[in-house]
């Protein structure tokens, strides 16, 4: 019976956090109309994504902003990234290039670039995208830019991944929807913590006030998740889910690939602040304690009473993540949630428990 008891307090710590996730995921969709459109610096750093520029650059000058620029960063590639660049800013006056070579990498990869960028800009506000990413509409950049105000000084986006076939790209998007789902949901309850730095927005007024990226140089990640989670409070955080104002970025391709990637950008949160490192990690563990304490609870006496947890665990997920989805675009992936969540649990598990290259400070 303590069994039981035990694992009925795991379900309902459970759908706590479900009811945190229903702040986003049954807020109303914002209304995509543009009522403001500020001068921004949209900045953009590539390392050796030649390819990705010349199929990506195109969409951002469509982008109908009445005034921007847009800062290429070239982090010391070694194929045609600079040419293509430059290719492009002999076309388009609006294009600004920051080139960055070899003999500067070391002082901190992506992050020193990025400084770089952001120093160049002439605006105050910044919007901030991958090489990969092709924006979801012609107004993404416009209505990125109409969230900031006076008060708002941070936007965060939703970066989401191409739909592919296979079930490496079903769980990618599963990954993206729940760290989204979070990210958003603590955003909304008045403690941001992260953002991506596929769709990304904030001033330089902020960046400078907390010396850039200086207290997590040598990281590898964290341009984006270390500096949210450094920089953003209650108050000067906003999020941005109108379906035009998404970015899409072309998902890994093999397994390797990813969980290489995952490995990355796990390295980060533990320095998160610990407020956040415990919420993040609870919701980590009641998960895999819940279908856990459930296979055992289904041996034994009282495996009614179990399945009525489940089922009631279950429904409360459905309905916080499933509305989620459906408001990120995901829907294919709802009736699929929980063997989504279950490999991903077990496949971070095994991330967590293997040793990550920590000390790798190269972005590529």
């Amino acid at each position: 019976m303590v069994l039981l008891y035990v694992f009925g307090a795991v379900a309902l710590i459970n759908c706590s956090y479900y009811f945190l996730f229903s702040k986003f995921s049954l807020l109303k969709n914002p209304d995509p109309s543009i009522n403001r459109c500020p001068t921004v610096s949209l900045i953009v750093c590539a390392k050796n994504e030649a390819e990705n520029l010349e199929k990506h650059i195109p969409l951002w000058l469509e982008q109908e902003h009445p005034n921007f620029e847009i800062i290429l960063i070239n982090d010391a590639s070694s194929d045609e990234t600079l040419a293509v660049m430059q290719q492009f800013a002999q076309l388009d006056s609006r294009i600004q290039i920051v080139n960055v070579k070899n003999n500067e990498a070391f002082w901190g990869n992506k992050k020193y670039a990025l400084t770089l960028g952001i120093k160049r800009a002439k605006n105050n506000l910044l919007v901030f995208t991958d090489a990969d990413c092709r924006p979801s509409s012609h107004n993404w950049l416009s209505i990125m830019a109409s969230q900031f105000s006076e008060d708002k000084q941070i936007i965060l986006g939703y970066g989401a991944y191409e739909k592919e076939k296979g079930f490496l790209n079903k769980i990618i998007r599963f990954e993206t929807l729940m760290t989204a789902v979070q990210y958003f949901s603590y955003a909304q309850s008045g403690m941001p913590y992260m953002g991506v730095g596929r769709n990304l927005a904030y001033t330089s007024t902020v960046f400078y006030e907390v010396n850039g990226f200086i207290k997590h140089i040598k990281i590898a990640s964290g341009d984006d998740d270390l500096f949210i989670n450094e920089a953003a409070t209650s108050t000067n955080t906003a999020i941005c889910t109108s379906l035009e104002a998404f970015t899409y970025s072309i998902p890994k391709k093999t397994w390797k690939q990813w969980i290489r990637q995952k490995k990355r950008h796990y390295s980060t949160a533990r320095l998160y602040k610990s407020r956040q490192r415990y919420l993040l990690g609870l919701y980590y563990l009641m998960n895999l304690l819940f279908w856990s304490l459930a296979v055992v609870v289904l041996f034994t006496h009282f495996w009614l009473y179990g399945i009525v947890i489940i089922g009631l665990r279950l429904l409360f997920q459905f309905i916080a993540i499933g509305k989620a989805a459906e408001k990120l675009q995901e829907k294919d992936l709802v009736a699929l949630i929980p063997l989504l969540e279950l490999f991903l649990l077990f496949t971070q598990l095994s991330i967590f428990i293997s040793k990550s290259d920590d000390n790798n400070t190269r972005w590529k």
